[in-house]
């Protein structure tokens, strides 16, 4: 990616990842935030919403509360943001899920089993085209 084609917008998203994260880790008193992996930040081209993308190691109920958690905190970490960063505007901040990680395992899961059953394949036309050669 050359430097012309890194917009403003990607700059700042790096730059409010890093601080989220940050602001979880240290700041945020609240017991559901544990835990919490910000992934990515998607960042509007008027820089007014921040899409954060997070991870949790929680399943359903228990990963309900860290975004309800996480939910009640946004003020708390936008206001923290304020302070840290120099912007005319300051993004509203959103969090999401990320579910990159998860369609990647899949991937992983479905190819696995695609050489799988190209390994299998190959066996079998190897165990073929050996009987045939000793019938020969």
């Amino acid at each position: 990616m050359s430097k012309a084609t890194y917009k403003r917008a990607d700059r700042v998203a790096d730059q409010i990842r890093m601080e989220v994260a940050d602001i979880l880790m240290r700041k945020i008193k609240d017991p559901r935030v544990h835990g919490v992996t910000v992934t990515d930040v998607e960042l509007t081209g008027d820089l007014r919403v921040a899409h954060v993308f997070v991870t949790t190691m929680e399943q359903d109920s228990a990963e309900r509360e860290v975004f309800a958690g996480l939910s009640k905190a946004s003020g708390f970490v936008r206001a923290e943001l304020g302070r840290r960063l120099s912007l005319r505007y300051l993004p509203d901040i959103i969090f999401k899920k990320d579910v990159s990680g998860i369609r990647g395992d899949r991937i992983e899961q479905l190819l696995a089993g695609l050489h799988g059953a190209a390994g299998e394949r190959q066996v079998l036309e190897d165990s073929t085209k050996e009987s045939s050669v000793s019938e020969a």
